[in-house]
């Protein structure tokens, strides 16, 4: 493990963040800023556990982060919530930012009374350090081949 020092943050306790993450997360996706806020704005008004939004602060940067939404843009709806834009910073990989938002994220859910998540992905190997299994194959919206769908329980 690293010797850097970063703390994972969910957006809900921290909303100042927003408009930040919002561009963070588009910057890292094909997926307009406006999705991003709006799926915030959402989260905000606490009325579900889902969406969630979280990211890994160091020194005032953002290195890391991820979200929990119903549907990442698949063909299996009956899978959800699903973690959605697991993303670290290249310069911070390998350092298990990856690792511990995901732990912090299942930790989080589950203390919202969501015991069971999933994740659509082209990864295969790296999801298992973690304590995902391996699901099923789903197709992305417009993927003309399947991706690896896990799951967390």
């Amino acid at each position: 493990m690293s010797s850097i020092k970063y703390e994972i943050i969910n957006l809900l306790d921290r909303q100042d963040l927003k408009e930040e993450a919002a561009n963070w997360f588009s910057s890292k996706w094909r997926v307009p800023k406006e999705a991003y806020l709006e799926s915030m704005e959402e989260c905000f008004t606490g009325e579900s556990p889902v969406p969630q939004w979280y990211v890994a602060i160091e020194e005032g940067r953002i290195i890391g982060g991820l979200g929990v939404i119903e549907n990442d843009f698949h063909d299996r709806k009956d899978l959800a919530p699903n973690v959605c834009a697991v993303f670290v910073e290249e310069d911070k990989r390998c350092n298990g930012i990856a690792g511990a938002l995901l732990n912090n994220v299942c930790e989080d859910m589950k203390n919202r009374g969501i015991d069971t998540l999933y994740l659509l992905t082209d990864h295969d190997s790296f999801y298992e350090r973690y304590g995902w299994e391996f699901f099923c194959e789903a197709y992305g919206d417009g993927e003309e081949k399947p991706s690896r769908m896990y799951i967390h329980r």
